[in-house]
Order: C-alpha cells, then sequence, then structure tokens
C-alpha cells in the first residue's frame, strides 16, 4: 500500500522518535537532556559499552556515530525488527492514535497530480533562474547587486527574473508540453470564467522561490521592479501546493541551521540566538541574514504570523524570537504576535521578542554595519510577559487609585486567555509582581513623600506638587545609568543575586520541584550561568524525584561545570550569604531563595520599564510633544525611586544567612 507524505509527516509530528526508539534502548542519563529532546544511548545495532547512538526529537533522526546508521522512525523499525513498512507504519498508527488510510483511488490520483505540479514548479523555477541570468534580467541583476547579494546567495535561494512579457512564462511551459490545466493548478496563470485568455500571474518581478519543508518548490513570491506596480510583492495564490498560512520561507534551511546550533550548545552560539529560530518579516530580511552567517531565519509570507506559522516555529524550536523592526508598525505587529502567542504558550513552550533599532530592518542593519548590530538585538531579546506589561503599563497615568484598578483588570483579562492552568497561574503571579514593584509606595525621605503611584509630594499647603520638573532627560539617564541595579544590567549586586538564586537550587533541589514551573523560567544575564541552568533542569527533568544534591553535584561536574559550582560557592561565602550554602536548613534556604527571586524578577522589571520610558522620552523629543514629555520624566523619575528603594532594598540580601539558628553550617567568617 502507497502512503502519501502527509499521512507519514503527520504520524512523525505525533510521535516523538524518542518514544520509538526507547522500547528498545536504555538513555544514558549523563548525555540525554530530555528537556531539550536530546537523547544518547548505547546503539543497538552493534555492541558497544560507551553510548554513540544519539537520537533528537526535533529533527525526527537518529544517528549512530560507531557504525553510521541512521533514519527515521520508520526505518528503525524496518532495519532493527525486520518489519516491512506497511508494518512499521501500523505500530507507529497505533502509537499515535491514528487510523490507517483505506486505499483510496481518488486521494492516490491527487498525490500523482500533486506530484506533476512540483515538476512543473520545478520547470518554472529554472526558467526564471535562466531569465534573471540573461540579458532581460540585466536590470534585475543590477537591483541586487545593489542590494548587497553575492552570485552565490542568489543561487543558494535560487532568485529568478519574470519578465515583462504578458505571456512568456505560460508559452514557455507549453513549449515543454505542459498542459494549461496543470500551468493553472500551479498558480503560475491568472484566468477564470471572466477572463478571456489566460496570462502570466508574475511579470517584470524578481522572484523568490518558496519552499516546501521536504525543499520542493510549492509557490513563489514576486517583487515589482516598476515602482508604479500596485502591489510591490505579490504571492502566488492559494492552490493545491501551497497554503500561505501553514508555510514559512527558508523553513528547511533554517531548521538545519538552528539544529546545528542547538547541538553545538557553547555560549557564544546562544548568545547569537543560533540554536533558536528567527522569525523576520520579509524575504530579503531572511537572504541577507544568511548572507551574514545568520542562517536561521524565517518570514511569514507578506501578511501577520498565523497561529499554523506558529505552530511550524515551535516544532522547530521551543522558543523562538520573534523580530520587529522598531517604528511604530512594528511595535503593532509585536503586540498582536503576543496576542496570538498567549493562549497556546505551554511550560518549555513560548516566544521572546527582539524589537530593531527605530527605522532599521534587518536587511538594512546587517547590510550597513554587519552582524554585530543584530546579535546584540537578539542578546537582548525580551520574554512574552515583559511585551505584555510594557503594552500595558507603558505611557499611563496611574495618579488614582481607579486608574491602577484598571490597569490590574486589563492584565487580569489578558493572562486569563492562556490555555495551560500552571502556565496561566504563573503569569497571573508575575503580573501582580510588576504591578507591586510600579505602585510600591516608598518610606518617608525629608520633607516628601511618595504616593501610591510613586509620585513625589510635597507637605506644604496640601498640595501635590510634582518635584525637580526641570529635570533633562540627560538628567534622568545619568541618575539611573549610576545606580548600582542598571550599571552594567548584570554587575556586582545583579550577579551576586543571580549566583543565589542558582547555588540554593543545586545545594536544595527540593526547591525546584516544589515550584518547577517558577524555577525553570529564570533568565539569568550570565551566559556561563544561563548554561549550567540549563544542564541542571535538564538533570532534573531526567532524574525526576530521584534527584539529590550529590547526584546532581555529580552530573554538573561530569559536565565541565565543576568550576563555576566552586566560583559560586567562593562568591557566596565571601558575602555571608548563607543560606545558599549546602550546610543551610531547608526552611532558611527557602526564605532567602524567595527573597533573592523577588528582588530578580523586579530589578529586570525596572529596567525593562526604564528603557521603554527613554525610547518614548526620545520620540516625544523628537516630535516636539510638550504635554508627554513632563508625563515620561515624571515616570522616570518615579523609577529612579524605585531604584533607590531597591538598592536599599538590597541589605536584607546581606542578613539571609542569620535570620534564624536553623543554619547548621558557620556563621561566621
Amino acid at each position: 500500500m502507497r502512503f502519501s507524505p502527509s499521512f507519514l509527516d503527520e504520524l512523525r509530528d505525533r510521535v516523538p522518535i524518542s518514544a520509538v526508539v526507547g522500547r528498545r534502548v536504555t538513555w544514558d542519563r549523563k548525555k540525554t537532556n530530555v528537556s531539550r529532546g536530546d537523547y544518547w544511548a548505547c546503539c543497538p545495532f552493534h555492541g558497544e559499552k560507551s553510548p554513540s547512538f544519539h537520537c533528537e526529537d526535533r529533527k525526527g533522526r537518529y544517528h549512530c556515530f560507531g557504525c553510521g546508521v541512521s533514519g527515521d522512525h520508520f526505518r528503525f523499525l524496518t532495519e532493527l525488527d525486520g518489519l516491512n513498512f506497511p508494518e512499521a507504519v501500523q505500530q507507529i498508527a497505533d502509537l499515535a492514535g491514528v487510523p490507517m488510510p483505506q486505499p483510496d483511488a481518488q486521494a492516490e490520483r491527487r498525490e500523482r497530480e500533486r506530484t506533476s505540479l512540483l515538476d512543473v514548479m520545478e520547470m518554472a523555477t529554472v526558467y526564471f533562474q535562466e531569465q534573471l541570468q540573461s540579458a532581460a534580467g540585466a536590470r534585475a541583476r543590477a537591483y541586487l547587486r545593489d542590494r548587497g547579494l553575492t552570485g552565490r546567495t542568489i543561487e543558494t535561494f535560487r532568485l529568478g527574473y519574470a519578465t515583462d512579457g504578458r505571456n512568456a512564462l505560460k508559452e514557455h511551459l507549453a513549449g515543454k508540453g505542459v498542459p494549461k490545466e496543470q500551468i493553472e493548478a500551479c498558480g503560475l496563470v491568472v484566468h477564470g470564467p471572466e477572463i478571456p485568455v489566460s496570462y502570466d500571474r508574475f511579470r517584470d518581478r524578481i522572484m523568490f522561490p518558496i519552499l516546501s519543508s521536504r525543499e520542493k518548490v510549492i509557490a513563489f513570491g514576486g517583487r515589482a521592479m516598476s515602482p508604479d506596480a500596485p502591489a510591490k510583492y505579490l504571492n502566488s495564490n492559494e492552490t493545491e501546493l501551497f497554503h500561505k498560512g501553514n508555510v514559512l520561507y527558508n523553513f528547511a534551511r533554517a531548521r538545519r541551521a538552528a539544529q546545528g546550533g542547538s547541538r553545538a550548545g557553547n555560549a557564544a552560539q546562544e548568545e547569537r540566538g543560533t540554536g533558536t529560530i528567527i522569525a523576520v518579516e520579509g524575504y530579503m530580511d531572511v537572504i541577507a541574514l544568511h548572507q551574514a552567517g545568520i542562517e536561521n531565519a524565517v518570514a511569514p509570507l507578506g501578511t501577520a504570523l498565523t497561529e499554523n506559522q506558529l505552530e511550524l516555529l515551535w516544532k522547530m524550536t521551543p522558543q523562538p524570537i520573534l523580530c520587529f523592526d522598531g517604528d511604530g508598525a512594528g511595535i503593532r505587529a509585536a503586540n498582536r504576535a503576543a496576542e496570538l502567542a498567549l493562549p497556546h504558550i505551554k511550560p518549555g513552550r513560548t516566544v521572546r521578542f527582539a524589537l530593531l533599532p527605530d527605522g532599521k530592518d534587518p536587511d538594512d542593519l546587517v547590510r550597513h554595519e554587519g552582524r554585530e548590530p543584530f546579535d546584540a538585538v537578539l542578546a537582548s531579546a525580551r520574554p512574552l510577559a515583559e511585551m505584555i506589561w510594557s503594552r500595558e503599563a507603558a505611557g499611563g497615568s496611574y495618579e488614582t487609585p481607579e486608574s491602577r484598578a484598571e490597569l490590574e483588570a486589563r492584565l487580569k483579562q489578558i493572562v486569563s486567555v492562556i490555555a495551560d492552568e500552571n502556565v496561566r497561574r504563573h503569569y497571573q503571579q508575575d503580573m501582580r509582581d510588576r504591578l507591586n514593584a510600579f505602585f510600591q509606595p516608598a518610606a518617608r525621605q525629608g520633607g516628601e513623600r511618595r504616593g501610591f503611584g510613586g509620585r513625589q509630594q510635597r507637605r506644604e499647603g496640601g498640595r501635590g506638587a510634582v518635584g525637580t520638573q526641570s529635570s533633562t532627560p540627560a538628567t534622568i539617564s545619568d541618575r539611573l545609568a549610576r545606580s548600582t541595579l542598571v550599571r552594567g544590567g548584570a554587575q556586582e549586586l545583579p550577579a551576586l543575586r543571580e549566583s543565589v538564586l542558582a547555588l540554593t537550587i543545586v545545594n536544595h533541589p527540593q526547591l525546584l520541584f516544589e515550584e518547577y514551573d517558577e524555577v525553570a523560567a529564570i533568565e539569568f544575564d550570565n551566559r556561563d550561568l544561563q548554561r549550567c541552568w540549563s544542564e541542571v533542569l535538564g538533570i532534573a527533568a531526567s532524574a525526576g524525584d530521584r534527584l539529590t544534591r550529590d547526584r546532581l553535584v555529580e552530573e554538573l561536574e561530569a559536565a565541565d561545570f565543576g568550576a563555576m559550582l566552586k566560583a559560586l560557592d567562593q562568591q557566596i561565602r565571601n558575602s555571608r550569604l548563607w543560606t545558599a550554602t549546602a550546610e543551610a536548613a531547608a526552611t532558611d534556604a527557602r526564605e532567602g531563595y524567595l527573597q533573592a527571586l523577588a528582588l530578580h524578577k523586579r530589578t529586570r522589571a525596572l529596567l525593562w520599564q526604564r528603557r521603554e520610558l527613554e525610547r518614548e522620552l526620545a520620540q516625544a523629543t523628537e516630535d516636539g510633544d510638550g504635554e508627554r514629555v513632563p508625563q515620561i520624566l515624571r515616570a522616570l523619575q518615579e523609577v529612579q525611586m524605585e531604584t533607590t528603594r531597591l538598592e536599599n532594598q538590597e541589605a536584607i540580601i546581606d542578613g539571609f544567612g542569620v535570620m534564624s539558628g536553623r543554619v547548621k553550617g558557620p556563621a561566621k567568617g
């Protein structure tokens, strides 16, 4: 029986390959990282004592570095168990809970037709490539050179040119014996009852072939050469091969690049976002990034990101980066994407947002400044929760209890759409923490007091007067820049607090399972510590409730993190933060961890708020908006006062180890 590629793809998507292979092997717990879908075992195809058999869920493949065998779900069963192909398909269909397809003559005919249509699309691609290199394509070649594309890049993406002739492609394909029904079914011509004679859909356009996940050409995008064209970019219409909302440009190539980066897993690659997928806005952005060495970028096809495209991203990586231009349209697109993603996030599945400098797109940035500025944008990508908070809280006036209650109600309603109960609960807590940090009243200082919204008010005559109205943007920024919380973003106290969070969990791993979702979501500014943290989570996922401190430390040392653990321990002891040590009592360790976590989250929220306010202030100053500038200045002053209050609160961290007599280790020296 012949199975359609779509049916086999559905089985591969529904059943992780580890579920098929795991029934015949025992995973090596030291090398396996369950949270990443990365598994190692001794090869079942040849005898060995050390695990060289590698299985990747994201890729849906296995490979043995000893004997060289490799394949997918079906090949594993046919080669190891001696099943024939239909029997292997039946087994995996049973695992997936999917009924086997019944013989269907019509379906088989459609599959043959699809294959024929793919052949026609390949012929059209070759034709467009030839036209680009012909005399007729001189202007298009010049345009691509002006955009900085090399001949190698043009060849890699198989770019072409559709001439201005009304029937050039149609006549070329007809001369090759392609019937008009197939030309029409591929969407290569405009036709219909009201059109007496069909004509080429793409004319005088640079052509971008759009490939399927199996790297077959299924559609085209065309960029108009004439400035008078009614549409700058034109895509193929919906066909048997092509459904625009289900396809990402450069999908297959980006998936390979991301899997390679994920396997490499060093800090520099994580900094550049190599092990994830980056979604940008257009074809040229993808191509320019590829030429700059960033090969893991994809783009939707001229429309806003769809749910199906988001699911495609999540199939490749648990945390794709959505990259948008930094102008108003880009911010609006980012907010729409946040709304799209929010209902579907789950533990270990979310999105981050990278916003480019205003007026720049990825193509501009890497073409004129190289990849380093773009790497910096990726490194500062923001979590989904921060995007939601920023959109709702930034720019508002919260001087009354009613306005603050309104903000709280909006945030509750927004996060209520999250389908996963645990993630929804943690988002609700995160928003409460942000609200508390935003509206936290400060202690009385001198002759002034802070209102609930952080507003300074003089006591004279009972009349509220905002202080230091004459402060300039530079004054606010300089004052914030001198703050120990803000300076460098990850120096001294912030780095120390990160050490407290990580080492407390290593020394008291039971805390991880009490609040796993929240602990797993911690992000560290220190890249080496973030890599260590990923290893901790992988070990915990593999060991489950059998995890002990000794086992965790042993496996971290085996993964070359022993020196880091010693350095963290020394840093903690030098700072007298005894609740993070192994000798601390569980109650004190938990209390110290919770205080450090709350301070860590509030500091990150404060930094984000400061950046957004400074961006708004620069825009308002440039626009000459005299009404908004004072409002933003007041908000920045409030951020500075909150920063000062948090700096004072940092002293709490020095008292962690002396809160009770339950610390079992030495409390001195």
